[in-house]
């Protein structure tokens, strides 16, 4: 099994990062988190979840929001623990996702500017050539941001908004949940059952066929 860290920030949606946290201890992956003081106040707010002004809490709240067995594989750091095990490149991270990734958060990471714990192992994840995973949550996105992400993927980073498909039919807000994390374990590498995946539209592949069939016709 592979470690992984969770970077929660400061845009709306971490409803997405209770899921993939959920996902990954699911299969038995490690995961190191932070939280920066304003996903911590976002995560209060959406959540219910108190971490305190910096993550310094957010140990002591993983049983309560999470459960016991998805707590027990999180290893949680205030995100002033600009010295922590994972912001350093010898710390064999599987990946690094920034989930959700606000464009304060984004904009920094790609100047370099590591302020926080999230923002370093961004920017270790930038120079050691591992996997980044950015999950923004915001719209509309003006050039600055635009030009952030382009920036970004141009380093190497995965750009992932949280932009759920509609294909699968989904019944509830967890449908369109799983199918982010779904899109995300995807470029992970990592199984993911729990998504619906595209099977073709019907009348489509019909009129396709039919198509092809008539090729060469005037």
């Amino acid at each position: 099994m592979s470690r992984f860290f969770v970077g929660i920030t400061g845009a709306s949606g971490h409803i997405y990062s209770e899921a993939l946290l959920q996902g990954l201890t699911a299969q038995g992956h490690q995961v190191d988190l932070a939280a920066t003081p304003a996903g911590c106040l976002v995560l209060r707010h959406e959540l219910g979840v108190e971490a305190g002004e910096a993550g310094e809490l957010l140990d002591q709240a993983l049983v309560p929001w999470l459960g016991e067995e998805c707590a027990s594989r999180i290893h949680a750091y205030p995100s002033n623990a600009v010295g922590a095990p994972p912001s350093s490149g010898t710390a064999l991270t599987g990946a690094s996702i920034l989930c959700p990734c606000s464009m304060g958060t984004m904009a920094r990471v790609r100047a370099g500017y590591s302020s926080n714990l999230v923002e370093r192992v961004a920017d270790v994840a930038l120079k050691e050539g591992r996997p980044l995973v950015l999950v923004p949550r915001e719209t509309p996105l003006s050039e600055i941001h635009l030009e952030n992400m382009l920036e970004l993927t141009r380093m190497g980073a995965i750009c992932l908004p949280a932009m759920p498909g509609f294909y699968h039919h989904p019944q509830s807000i967890e449908d369109l949940i799983q199918h982010l994390i779904g899109k995300l374990f995807d470029r992970l590498g990592l199984e993911y059952q729990a998504g619906a995946r595209w099977a073709g539209l019907q009348e489509l592949t019909e009129e396709s066929t039919q198509f092809s069939e008539g090729a060469g016709s005037p």
